[in-house]
């Protein structure tokens, strides 16, 4: 018994050690993967029956934390169906307590984890959820969100397109609106402004001519840029229209991007892959080209100093 406690202790410290080197807010990527998982339901195809027993457990949907060591606190952007791995790992890796959850759009894979906050499961106390009006009124008038708001398990926290709130410790939080399939509520990207480094979050959006606002001069003002990589190209979707999930392919996302810097083009990780997309395999052809025009591909458990 006194082995078992001191191994606990000393797992104990060697985490609370690691997480405090570095006393500023930081980023943890905790998922990369599309809404729908990988493996994905009833899919046969090779992308999902070749996978390893670590591919399948350590694929997540995509997800990121954001961390405040000394506080002991942490949000997370995005709540997925894996929000109970997603939350555990931040726990165990830092010995936060979740704070609330910024989320980006009414899509399965972006917020249907809060329902682990009610009774059912992790009974959660006035966690907030920062949400734009059009989300906000969904989850308000539909169940089993407005239980969770009834219950007090959440608290909505409003969010204004390109209005910055502030944080912990000088960090601040701009969400801005991009275009996407909006059938419940807007979709949002967020700029996470640390005390030292800002960086972009936008996993999903529809192509990049449909915005307003040029990516490329984005990308100029941040250290870190995560974006859409649902599709590498349309060679994986011949089994559905491509009208339905009008997301930047990966190479036309490059293809957009060649004639910035090569330091610009660094600041690039490719996120939020569907099952299909051969990004997904580091030792993929596409993956290489990838690495070889300078972008990089996001991993479960990248980190990124804010």
């Amino acid at each position: 018994m006194f082995r078992f406690f001191l191994f606990g202790l000393l797992f104990s410290f060697m985490v609370q050690s690691q997480d405090l080197k570095n006393k500023e807010p930081y980023i943890l990527i905790l998922g990369t993967i599309q809404d729908g998982g990988s493996p994905h339901i009833s899919c046969n195809r090779n992308c999902c029956r070749g996978l390893t027993e670590y591919q399948k457990n350590n694929r997540k949907r995509t997800s990121l934390a954001l961390i405040f060591p000394t506080l002991k606190k942490y949000f997370l952007f995005e709540a997925t169906p894996d929000i109970t791995n997603q939350m555990n790992q931040v726990e165990i890796k830092s010995g936060s307590f979740i704070e609330g959850v910024f989320i980006t759009h009414a899509h399965i894979g972006h917020y249907s984890g809060l329902m682990f906050f009610g009774r059912e499961a992790m009974g959660a106390k006035n966690i907030k959820v920062y949400a734009m009006p059009r989300l906000q009124n969904f989850l308000k008038d539909n169940g089993p969100w407005n239980q969770l708001i009834d219950q007090k398990n959440i608290v909505i926290k409003n969010l204004e397109n390109r209005k910055l709130i502030e944080l912990f410790k000088n960090v601040k939080i701009l969400p801005f609106k991009v275009p996407h399939r909006d059938e419940f509520s807007e979709t949002v990207g967020y700029k996470i402004i640390g005390p030292n480094k800002t960086l972009l979050f936008i996993p999903d959006i529809d192509k990049w001519t449909k915005w307003e606002i040029n990516i490329v001069e984005i990308i100029k003002e941040v250290d870190y840029a995560l974006i859409d990589a649902t599709f590498y190209d349309e060679s994986e979707i011949n089994y559905r229209s491509i009208s339905e999930i009008p997301h930047p392919f990966v190479i036309e996302s490059m293809e957009m991007l060649k004639k910035i810097s090569p330091n610009d083009r660094n600041k690039i990780h490719f996120i939020h892959m569907n099952h299909t997309n051969p990004l997904l395999n580091n030792k993929s052809k596409e993956s290489q080209i990838v690495i070889d025009e300078g972008y990089n591909i996001s991993v479960k458990g990248d980190v990124f100093d804010l």
